[in-house]
């Protein structure tokens, strides 16, 4: 299965303000800062569509991320208020991937991917439930309440 992805329907925008504890010694975003924030806009991509991953996964059905990429092109600094845009690229049988960018205004700081599976509570890859497939195509139903 694979599944046609509506372009409008695949985009989120998730804001947050860069913490103190997520930067280094040079006052520059660790690079694996970025993959906790890949984390929180997926999380607040799915809000968006009227979901909690909670929710699912009391249901028996988690997605853990089994490959992940990241490509810095200029620092983030604390304080920065940083928009992630978060696309849903690809939605298969059994996992899913997300394209990520980092911004800062309209400059991009960082690009990456994340490839999810689904899985079931005894972690054997379990097939996308149609109610989970309906959620992943549907666009935008709820505001993300970042609290930037």
């Amino acid at each position: 299965m694979r599944t046609t992805i509506e372009s409008t329907c695949a985009t989120s925008l998730h804001r947050l303000r860069v913490r103190f504890c997520e930067t280094d010694m040079m006052g520059i975003v660790h690079h694996s800062s970025y993959l906790a924030y890949f984390e929180a806009a997926r999380v607040a991509w799915l809000r968006r569509r009227g979901v909690t991953y909670a929710r699912w996964a009391e249901r028996g059905w988690h997605l853990p991320v089994v490959e992940a990429s990241v490509r810095y092109r200029a620092p983030a600094r604390f304080e920065d208020v940083l928009e992630i845009e978060t696309v849903l690229t690809q939605l298969r049988s059994h996992s899913l991937r997300y394209a990520y960018r980092v911004l800062r205004g309209e400059e991009c700081l960082t690009e990456g991917e994340t490839r999810l599976a689904c899985i079931d509570s005894a972690h054997q890859l379990l097939r996308f439930p149609d109610e989970v497939v309906e959620v992943l195509c549907s666009g935008e139903t709820q505001p993300d309440q970042d609290g930037v």
